[in-house]
């Protein structure tokens, strides 16, 4: 009994744990999002001096900066007016080639929008200098007389497009080099950049090839640690590398061992810009943050020298993902592409084992039915399905602790308050007759990773972003959008933006809570007082710690609720115990009528 009562505390202390966190960490977070987003703003009109207006070499050989940083003046239009530049357009891409650097710094994903409401402006990924929220990906050169790269003009020819099918040639001349650059894009997020570099002079050329990905801003939202944001990549045999913008501002220089392949990169929670040099070859990947002019954060790589001998040519091939981080597409690129562990763009999490397969379920279920929340409900089913044997020996030890309640009251009764000698003949009780005193855990517990690994597939996952289910329910990843104060949409006088987010109690939170109590009410009477408190408690626990949870979340937990109900009422019947619901609620309230009237 104390083991029992033991582990029911901690299960308490945790379920405390997370609902503080909610309350103090969480909804202070979202609160905190419009500060954010000032401050932000501000970052972005700093017109701090000293930086140069051409490109400045790094310390990696890298350019850290392009002309016009450090004053972010302009719209994103009237950023994008001032160069010349190739079109971008493609089923899922639109945009434009800056050919000052031959940089990609105009990118938006049609299929995605930033709300999810009718008319809402499609998501902008890559974003120029001199505009807010700057963002650009880059491939150039180093180690060669000239123009700097990062600022070399590209020539294209007149009228040119890109799109799926029509790949866009560009080329530069520094010196004695000749520069073409092939650029083609796949139908969705995958760029290719095919550079050949012929040397026309009388002597051998050295160079190296870079790649870049800088940004000038952080999420709006700082990250909580079930999702990582910020400077990502797998190289070399340090494998993953996961930095946070944060982390980048105390270390400004993570510098990972050389490697042949991998990718690097910055991700955000749906999109990502991965640079995915030629594999094979050579080079030093990094991680870097600036804070001379305009604060911003690079990943980046730089190939190891190769040599053009006169009259000859060499040939690069880099790659460069922009777009939304769909698991099956990163799934195909990785083994198309060959690129080392491109599936960890997404953050899986360290239940990646759980996680990615629950994931395929459900997108395997989606596709039959059309309906992500109906795919939840059909998951459901199969996770009782393969926890059924457990569950039944589970509830089956409960249902005979019913059975001999008769005799565990005749135990107490016998022993009085001799703590030591009541718990010795309650533990032969429970061996004699076949009991684990502790069985009415292990529903709740063996469901914790599964309910864990839907919360990340709900959270990380783009497919699950906007997903609808049916009624008020239009996006899954999001919480139950009614409120018992407002009565459930009837009266919407703002309560969200006065109450903190955990006392919104919506609808499916509210069936979830009343389906928690009915189960756990359906089981006998713990016999310590403590455990007593803990089992009337946690439903209510539970009901406000949902309310700020995943609408899909809280559905799957309320619908294996009441399968759990179903099922442990079969197994009582057929074990000859009587359901303990009705008994248990009425000594409950009557117990507090009781107590009111001392």
């Amino acid at each position: 009994m104390e083991n029992g009562k033991n582990l029911l505390l901690t299960i308490v202390l945790s379920v405390g744990v997370l609902l503080l966190w909610q309350v103090f960490f969480i909804n202070p977070r979202l609160e905190a999002e419009r500060q954010a987003q000032i401050e932000q703003a501000e970052l972005q009109t700093s017109t701090e001096e000293g930086l140069p207006a051409a490109a400045v070499s790094g310390d990696a050989g890298i350019p850290q900066a392009v002309a016009g940083d450090g004053i972010a003046s302009l719209d994103t239009e009237a950023a994008i007016s001032t160069g010349a530049r190739v079109a971008i357009e493609t089923e899922t891409l639109s945009g434009s080639i800056n050919l000052a650097g031959a940089r990609i710094d105009d990118l938006s994903l049609k299929q995605y929008r930033q709300e999810n409401e009718d008319g809402s402006p499609i998501v902008e990924l890559l974003k120029p200098t001199g505009g807010t929220n700057a963002y650009f990906a880059e491939f150039g050169y180093a180690g060669f007389e000239g123009a700097p790269a990062a600022e070399a003009v590209w020539t294209a020819p007149a009228g040119a497009t890109l799109t799926a099918t029509t790949p866009v040639t560009l080329s530069y001349t520094a010196g004695d080099l000749t520069f073409e650059r092939t650029i083609s894009v796949d139908d969705r997020y995958m760029f290719t950049f095919a550079d050949t570099v012929t040397n026309g002079g009388v002597g051998a050329t050295s160079l190296q090839n870079y790649g870049r990905v800088t940004r000038y801003f952080k999420p709006a939202v700082p990250s909580i640690f079930i999702l990582h944001e910020g400077m990502i990549g797998v190289t070399g045999e340090e494998g993953l590398q996961e930095h946070s913008f944060g982390d980048m501002e105390d270390e400004p220089r993570i510098t990972p061992g050389k490697s042949n392949d991998g990718w690097v990169g910055i991700t955000d929670k749906y999109w990502a810009a991965a640079l995915i040099p030629e594999q094979g070859t050579t080079f030093q990947p990094r991680y870097a943050y600036f804070d001379q002019g305009a604060v911003r954060w690079q990943s980046d790589f730089l190939a190891d020298p190769i040599v053009i001998n006169a009259g000859q040519s060499a040939t690069v091939t880099n790659r460069l993902f922009a777009g939304a981080k769909v698991s099956s597409m990163i799934d195909d690129y990785e083994a198309d592409l060959g690129i080392r562990s491109f599936e960890l763009l997404i953050d899986w999490g360290w239940l990646y084992f759980i996680t990615k397969p629950m994931f395929q379920v459900l997108d395997w279920l989606f596709k039959l039915v059309g309906n992500f929340g109906v795919a939840i409900l059909l998951l459901t089913v199969a996770v009782k399905a393969v926890f059924f044997p457990l569950a039944n020996k589970s509830y089956a030890s409960m249902a005979r602790m019913k059975v001999v309640q008769p005799q565990m009251q005749e135990i107490k009764e016998r022993h009085g308050d001799d703590r030591e000698k009541l718990q010795k003949a309650m533990m032969e009780l429970y061996k004699k007759e076949k009991i684990n005193p502790i069985a009415g855990c292990w529903p709740i517990l063996i469901q914790i990773p599964v309910f864990f690994a839907l919360y990340k597939v709900l959270f990380v996952t783009i497919e699950m972003r906007h997903a609808p289910f049916f009624g008020w329910i239009q996006d899954l990843s999001a919480p139950d959008p009614t409120s018992i104060w407002e009565l459930f949409g009837l009266i919407p006088w703002g309560a969200a933006e006065i109450l903190p987010a955990f006392l919104l109690l919506g609808i499916w939170p509210i069936v979830m809570g009343i389906t928690m109590f009915v189960q756990m009410q359906m089981n006998p009477a713990p016999p310590d007082p403590t455990q007593q408190m803990i089992f009337r408690w946690m439903p209510v626990i539970f009901t406000f710690m949902l309310a700020t949870f995943p609408a899909g979340l809280v559905i799957y937990w309320a619908w294996n609720n009441f399968l759990s109900i179903l099922q442990q009422g079969v197994i009582m019947k057929k074990n000859g115990a009587d359901i303990a619901l009705w008994d248990n609620i009425r000594g409950m309230f009557s117990k507090k009528a009781k107590d009111g009237g001392t």
